[in-house]
């Protein structure tokens, strides 16, 4: 397995514990900061390869040739049947020039560079029924060899028990607990925008007595945080289990990704701020279980409306929408 981001380890963790008792895994990552220290903190096994390659497009290049150069070997070593990734290109290419066969699970064709790197080459993709067929089939893999399963990846991260941290600014006080989650900045599909700054700003100035935490991702992010917000703020890189911190806020504030669907899905009163449009974020915008805004204005009167009310009914239909779904890795069972 190659594990490249926090959502894909977390995710691949679930597969390990199902799957190892009858199957040997090594499971590989790259150098990426907030992977190496969920790793820790779940205490999952992986081999470092490579790095990550940053926001430039030759850095990016740089690190994919360099990363399959050190990658091929070990994956020539242990020989494996099966190739399980979330569309690495590296992992894509290697099997692809090795002869192995290769499973992908995806949701996020809106990553068009990943999509072409890794689509036409693999044998099977795993996608949530919520996106059709045809956002992959452009581009590369036939639509007979994509299987859907009823469930989105949030359903299978947050299974896990939470890991415990006791460094934590979200002490049980009077204060309400508001977390914002910035936008990925460095991925090629974007658009490298700051439209979470105003939304801050507004914030730390509707509720400056409760206790705002923002969540960087990179050290350049979280030092222009400190610079704009360090004195009203709590400024975190990400080095906690995600779901011990949703566990413990009133409201989360996410750019529309991994943790905005976890949040919605654990019940905790949810706003997307929509930084890349997606078909999961759509899906629990329509059914009720996350507010889409990106107006301050307009952002902070929904976080008043979440503080004023009891969050029992998000609660409840959180857990109504996701009874119905089911375990994905029950799809992958039958692929192997």
């Amino acid at each position: 397995m190659d594990v490249l981001t926090p959502k894909q380890l977390l995710f691949s963790e679930y597969i390990v514990q199902n799957l190892s008792k009858k199957h040997d895994f090594f499971c590989t990552s790259r150098s990426y900061n907030e992977v190496s220290k969920l790793s820790k903190i779940r205490n999952f096994d992986l081999v470092f390869v490579g790095k990550h390659g940053g926001g430039k497009k030759s850095s990016k290049l740089d690190a994919h040739i360099s990363r399959m150069k050190q990658l091929s070997p070990l994956i020539s070593k242990f020989s494996p049947d099966l190739v399980i990734s979330f569309c690495s290109p590296e992992a894509a290419r290697i099997s692809f020039g090795l002869a192995i066969k290769h499973v992908a699970f995806c949701d996020s064709p809106h990553a068009e560079s990943v999509m072409r790197l890794t689509l036409p080459l693999i044998q099977k993709l795993l996608i949530p029924w919520i996106i059709p067929k045809k956002e992959f089939v452009k581009f590369g893999i036939k639509a007979k060899n994509i299987i859907s399963y009823k469930s989105i990846d949030a359903l299978v991260t947050i299974k896990r028990k939470s890991t415990k941290n006791k460094n934590l600014y979200f002490k049980k006080t009077k204060k309400k607990r508001i977390l914002i989650r910035m936008e990925e900045e460095q991925a090629a599909y974007s658009s490298g925008s700051t439209n979470i700054f105003p939304i801050i700003r507004k914030i730390l100035e509707k509720f400056p007595e409760e206790n705002i935490v923002i969540l960087g991702r990179y050290n350049e992010q979280i030092k222009k945080l400190k610079r704009e917000f360090g004195s009203k703020a709590h400024i975190l890189k990400m080095s906690y289990d995600g779901k011990f911190l949703l566990e413990n806020i009133d409201v989360f504030i996410g750019s529309g990704g991994t943790m905005t669907a976890e949040s919605a899905l654990l019940g905790v009163p949810t706003i997307s701020y929509n930084a890349v449009p997606n078909f999961i974020e759509d899906y629990l915008v329509k059914n009720n279980l996350v507010k889409r805004e990106s107006n301050p204005k307009k952002v902070v009167e929904i976080i008043q409306k979440f503080l004023n009310n009891s969050d029992h009914l998000i609660k409840k239909r959180a857990q109504r929408i996701s009874s119905k779904m089911e375990d994905p890795i029950q799809k992958l069972f039958e692929i192997i």
